[in-house]
């Protein structure tokens, strides 16, 4: 067995046992499978909140984009959405706790009703769906290589240690090991990154490299990509989190209101920096000087490409920073589908199924939810193709679509009707699905993100007057 192997082998095992240890813990109570019995402290809060950030998208999906744009583009992802949690630490994050919630569609049944619960827990299901077999994907694309075998059985290989965690522990499991995994990934990459400058010999070098390559002069600025483009990765990811379940679902667990907020605020120190490490890694197997980057057929492959090269780096650490990657998937991808099953759970089974339910039947129903979401994701993940940051972001225009309506409720409640809620979310979800594959199609070129924020609030602005008219306002005007 290589050694790359054996690192990575030993740390999904070391994973998995720390799981073993948080189960007599999590079986407890519905409230400690799915909100770690709302007892976390700032740190472990900010951790989980920013370990769910810094996934697939942060390390593949980043390192993808910066080798295919030459640029820094991709580090918008990461700034906007430590900047979206800022936004989210000083609005919504004690509105969020002190409800006592468990999703954030319960959190808009106690603004708009128990109708828009169901409907938007729909939207969100989709949202998150989406995002899950995206970020399967992201460890099958390390993994694959690394084994030698399939796509499909690094796929299934993939959802076995992801599903075997998070059925055993729920809420503490994912708290404890996204601990362990923010550590593993900033010490991993962080050798990457000083390696690789190391090897090229500086910032100077990768400049003029990345610009004799056609990068434009100011590579560096996030900005130089294309305007369109940056801007919808802004208003995804300062949007994207505020009504996102895995983002938020930490923030519902936390100790306290106070815990809540500033827990939202720290996780953005930690969230920013990653997305620079890795986009630089991208462009620094882009210039070709420890690389051949023209031998890279799938960008997927960019970073594991690199980081297992024995002229760039030694095996212990390359397996140490691949260890590092697979940590942030799996930081992510527990959590993402941990959201569809409590939002499946707690939305649907219990909302609108068993309302009678006791602890322990929703125990049992959500730890068989956790085997049935990756049934789902699994063909999804095989089948699917696509840039793994540009399908991410169609879950993101679905979630921008509740930030505005939770804005809107918590602070501004009568601009908003309950009817104009469930239009936002049922016109809003379609719209994107429309433009998804008006995009593929070559029907137009349209940024999801924006499709999803327009017809939010034309959705919403219809919903309003549809209402009044029902109530005879707009008819005795």
């Amino acid at each position: 067995m290589n050694t790359y192997l054996t690192v990575i082998l030993s740390y999904f095992l070391f994973i998995i046992l720390v799981s073993l240890f948080t189960k007599r813990i999590a079986s407890r109570s519905a409230a400690d499978f799915l909100v770690a019995g709302r007892n976390l402290g700032l740190v472990a809060c900010a951790v989980v909140v920013a370990s769910e950030w810094l996934g697939g998208m942060s390390t593949i999906g980043v390192s993808e984009k910066a080798f295919t744009s030459g640029t820094m583009q991709p580090v918008l992802y990461n700034l906007s959405t430590a900047a979206g949690m800022i936004i989210i630490g000083f609005t919504v994050a004690r509105h969020y706790r002190d409800k006592n919630v468990h999703t954030v569609s319960e959190m808009l049944e106690n603004l708009f009703g128990r109708r828009t619960r169901s409907i938007s827990a729909i939207a969100f299901l989709a949202a998150y769906i989406t995002l899950s077999y995206v970020q399967l994907q992201t460890c099958a694309s390390v993994l694959g290589p690394l084994f030698d075998i399939s796509w499909t059985n690094a796929v299934l290989i993939s959802s076995i240690v992801i599903t075997a965690y998070t059925y055993v522990g729920g809420m503490h499991a994912l708290a404890i090991t996204g601990i362990i995994h923010v550590a593993t990934m900033f010490i991993g990459i962080g050798i990457a990154l000083f390696t690789g400058l190391d090897k090229i010999t500086g910032f100077a070098t990768l400049s003029a490299s990345l610009v004799e390559l056609g990068s434009p002069d100011n590579w560096y600025n996030p900005f130089s990509g294309g305007m369109s483009y940056a801007l919808s990765l802004v208003v995804g990811g300062v949007l994207g989190g505020m009504a996102g379940q895995a983002s938020i679902q930490p923030i519902f667990a936390a100790r306290n209101a106070k815990t809540a907020r500033n827990s939202a605020i720290l996780s953005s120190l930690i969230i920013a920096p990653f997305g620079i490490m890795v986009a630089l890694l991208g462009l620094i197997a882009l210039t070709g000087h420890i690389i051949d980057a023209e031998a890279i057929t799938n960008p997927k492959m960019v970073l594991p490409t690199l980081l297992t090269t024995k002229e760039f780096i030694h095996p212990v650490f390359g397996g140490l920073a691949l260890a590092g990657i697979l940590a942030a998937i799996l930081s992510t991808v527990g959590p993402v589908n941990f959201a569809v099953v409590t939002i499946a759970t707690k939305d649907i089974y219990h909302s609108l199924i068993n309302r009678m339910a006791v602890d322990q039947k929703i125990v049992a129903t959500a730890r068989r939810l956790v085997i049935l979401v990756n049934f789902i994701t699994i063909p999804m993940a095989i089948f699917i193709h696509g840039a793994i940051l540009d399908a991410a972001y169609v879950s993101y225009a679905i979630r921008a679509i509740g930030a505005i309506v939770i804005i809107l409720g918590i602070y501004r409640r009568g601009w908003i009707s309950s009817e104009g809620v469930r239009w936002a979310f049922a016109g809003g979800t379609l719209a994107v699905l429309f433009a998804v594959v008006g995009n593929k199609a070559g029907w137009f070129s349209i940024e999801e993100t924006f499709v999803g924020v327009g017809s939010a609030i034309v959705f919403i602005i219809a919903g309003n007057i549809w209402s009044k008219w029902k109530k005879g306002d707009l008819t005795e005007r």
